[in-house]
């Protein structure tokens, strides 16, 4: 089994989500997270536009799904073809990381691995 934890554009979430249900991707959470990679933050117009500011953490959702190894590449590829802001992507489209996951476990019924996803 694989987690992958993509942290993307909030703006994009809904396209994303349009995906990963196309592609068959059951169960995810997303949640709204804060902070900064090499974007480094932006400027911003504080005030009525007199002054600017830098913002070194900017909005972003973090979208985290748990899939079998055989579904890793198409919900990989789903999330690649619908986070970026363009065709060619700009920075601060997001990250897509994707590490092992030993064991699952389903509270409600004690269901075990690839049956409790």
């Amino acid at each position: 089994m694989i987690k992958i934890e993509a942290i993307v554009r909030p703006d994009r979430i809904n396209i994303i989500i349009d995906a990963l249900d196309a592609v068959g991707c059951r169960g995810f959470n997303v949640q709204n997270v804060n902070g900064r990679g090499q974007q480094q933050g932006v400027e911003v117009f504080t005030g009525r536009g007199a002054t600017t500011a830098t913002r070194t953490s900017l909005p972003k959702a973090l979208i985290t799904t748990v899939v079998s190894e055989a579904d890793k590449e198409k919900i990989i590829d789903a999330i690649l073809g619908s986070a970026k802001s363009s065709e060619e992507g700009a920075i601060g489209d997001g990250k897509i990381f994707v590490s092992p996951v030993s064991e699952v476990i389903r509270v409600r019924t004690g269901e075990r691995d690839e049956a409790a996803l």
